[in-house]
């Protein structure tokens, strides 16, 4: 996914952060480049570390498009999400895809889900093309 992403202070963590606009949305998140090429355009790779939790961190949602957003300290990721054969589920938001360990029960799949992580374990890894 290519996005736009704005070095901002450290966070509670000590991590560095940066403000991460997306064509889908913008939130903070965990920066894991070289903090020099912080600040511009860059293809990334989406690092979630938590599992989905189905009725905990993850619900159905009545909207069918891809979202980011953040709310109260959390990550708010919205996309279709599909259950793997390894136990896993792939989350796809628009031209991007986050992997996913999944908790028990297992969310539907092939449904339009909204999934809250904490910011601190959202991680940005960019990748040149």
């Amino acid at each position: 996914m290519l996005v736009r992403t704005e070095l901002l202070p450290l966070g509670p963590s000590g991590l560095p952060r940066v403000r991460v606009h997306t064509p889908v949305g913008s939130a903070v998140a965990v920066w894991r480049g070289d903090l020099d090429n912080a600040v511009g355009w860059h293809h990334i790779e989406w690092t979630v570390d938590g599992d989905i939790l189905w009725g905990r961190n993850t619900r159905s949602t009545a909207l069918a498009e891809p979202g980011v957003r953040e709310e109260a300290g959390r990550v708010l990721l919205r996309g279709r999400l599909q259950l793997t054969e390894d136990g896993a589920a792939v989350l796809e938001m628009g031209d991007s895809q986050v992997l996913f360990e999944v908790g028990s029960p297992p969310p539907p799949d092939k449904a339009w889900v909204e999934i809250s992580v904490e910011a601190d374990k959202v991680e940005l890894y960019p990748y040149p093309l």
